[in-house]
């Protein structure tokens, strides 16, 4: 799988990069972490500018935030029969809604690199709750700034242990999301229990 990603960042360059970071901003399960990983290990061998590398990714990414972010200002309400009664699109779903609900612009800033999982439906709650645009994007460009930099600065300065570090940055990235999603889910609980055992609470 490693051989194939690189081969595709050796062979579409930046333009893999900036495609993987859009799609991935839109529910697309695409590995975008580690091509940026590569792109910076390319990089550092001379193969690809570092520039244009972070470049393309930081403005694929603020794009696929923003088209992302429009969807859920279009599609609202249909979003809950998009994730469904339960499982575990609808415990993301949840979750980004608290997040959004809660935090408003700080969860977008964190959402898009340090519970990077949790942003493309951050930026479909953010629409459909009718967030500020000019606040969400600048909450989201600085966010992405942090995420891009840091995955193609780590792919520069770690060309030779891209595979290690994809793994474990991959790992942390997941216990957060889960994480994440574990406190979501209880809050959740929790209300419905108070509900219950407090109506008037309601």
């Amino acid at each position: 799988m490693t051989d194939t990603l690189f081969s595709i960042v050796a062979q579409y360059g930046v333009a893999a990069i900036a495609i993987s970071a859009f799609l991935s901003c839109l529910l697309v399960p695409i590995p975008t972490a580690f091509l940026m990983l590569a792109g910076g290990g390319f990089a550092a061998a001379g193969d690809l500018n570092f520039g244009a590398v972070v470049a393309a990714a930081y403005l694929a990414a603020v794009l696929g935030d923003q088209t992302g972010f429009q969807i859920g200002r279009m599609a609202g309400p249909r979003l809950d029969a998009f994730a469904g009664e339960s499982g575990p699109r609808r415990a993301i779903l949840d979750r980004a809604r608290d997040t959004v609900d809660q935090h408003g612009g700080k969860g977008v800033f964190f959402s898009t690199w340090l519970f990077a999982p949790l942003g493309p439906w951050v930026n479909l709650t953010a629409g459909a709750a009718g967030m500020s645009r000019w606040r969400f994007t600048l909450c989201d460009a600085a966010g992405e700034a942090i995420w891009v930099t840091f995955y193609a600065t780590m792919g520069y300065l770690f060309a030779s242990q891209i595979d290690a570090l994809s793994t474990v940055l991959s790992n942390a990235a997941g216990a957060l999301a889960s994480a994440a999603v574990a406190v979501g889910i209880g809050a959740i609980l929790w209300r419905r229990r108070r509900r219950k055992t407090h109506p008037g609470d309601a």
